[in-house]
């Protein structure tokens, strides 16, 4: 079925006993090691770093996308599994999605608990990784946990400790894996591809703010303050928050500051129905509504464009484009 070159990043799945907790520390060769190999696949494994993915910063996720493309400039190369920690999995799929422009599959999986253990999800994650990866083609990036196919684009972590740990909400299931077999129902809709970005010295910042009852400004502006090139804003409901945070978002984007607006509702789109600080006036601002991605990928979207384009216009066309699902069904089995 192919040769499928596994990047291993820590995380859970390569998590170990510390003495007070669990905490990555087994490099990639000892996790294939638990894992059983689909038929007729090789395998090769890159050990780019073993962190707890909560501690993942920008230089590593671009260091990932980095060598994502470097290992698929290999034309002897079927596809690729990425080993990762659940917490930030759905940021760093979201990013090598949001830049992939190759056939082959990129395929992320983790664990929710540690490797070693009597019930350990890794081994099973890991070898359906590996035959959707050797399996699949034009499917972008996906998502292979607990028996299921995701797509990168608007998974997200819906599970803190449970095994099927994500789910699109918004949409439904991609495929199912089973049996020694991956079956599709559905195909992923994206966008086109962006450019592979340079890497930066200092990475832009890119901030998340809530909006909730009594919420006022003070965060958003501060975040300004802080040097944010980049906010996320999260409303209520279809993406609605208050006339003065409106404001404070213009005065934001008036200052070269590139603005998405999301929701802290688990499913459905960011929709403009409501005025008063609603999603009309948030828009009509200038903050760019995400659909139905949701805070962790809308920031993904907004560092992308920042480091796409020094154009103010080009940036908010480049996160338009990004955070919108039309596209043609990529799907070539």
């Amino acid at each position: 079925m192919g040769r499928i070159v596994v990047i291993s990043t820590g995380g859970t799945i390569a998590s170990r006993w510390q003495g007070a907790g669990f905490a990555a520390d087994a490099d990639g060769r000892e996790v294939m090691a638990t894992a059983p190999l689909p038929e007729d696949i090789t395998i090769e494994v890159v050990d780019l770093f073993s962190v707890n993915s909560p501690r993942l910063t920008t230089a590593h996720q671009l260091t990932l996308l980095r060598t994502v493309h470097e290992v698929l400039a290999d034309p002897g190369v079927d596809g690729i599994v990425v080993t990762h920690g659940t917490d930030t999995l759905e940021e760093s799929a979201f990013l090598v999605d949001l830049h992939h422009h190759d056939p082959r599959t990129v395929v992320f999986t983790g664990a929710q608990r540690p490797m070693g253990t009597a019930d350990g999800d890794g081994p099973g994650n890991l070898y359906d990784a590996l035959l959707t990866a050797a399996s699949t083609r034009g499917l972008g990036v996906l998502i292979a946990f607990g028996g299921r196919v995701h797509a990168a684009r608007g998974t997200v972590k819906t599970q803190a400790v449970a095994l099927d740990a994500f789910a699109d909400p918004s949409k439904e299931l991609l495929g199912k894996i089973g049996f020694g077999k991956v079956t599709m129902l559905r195909a992923p809709q994206r966008p086109e591809p962006l450019p592979l970005p340079a890497m930066p010295e200092v990475p832009p910042r890119v901030d998340v703010v809530m909006h909730h009852a009594d919420g006022d400004p003070v965060l958003l502006n501060a975040a300004v303050a802080a040097g944010a090139r980049g906010l996320v804003l999260v409303g209520t409901g279809a993406g609605n928050a208050t006339p003065e945070i409106v404001d404070a978002v213009r005065d934001a984007i008036a200052r070269g500051v590139l603005v998405a607006l999301t929701t802290r509702v688990p499913a459905g789109p960011v929709t403009e129905i409501y005025t008063h600080g609603g999603a009309v006036d948030l828009v009509a601002a200038g903050a760019v509504a995400t659909g139905t991605l949701r805070a962790p990928q809308a920031r993904i979207a907004v560092l992308s464009a920042l480091l796409a384009s020094e154009d103010e216009a080009e940036r908010v066309r480049i996160l338009r484009r990004s955070v919108s699902s039309d596209g043609p069904a990529l799907v070539t089995a």
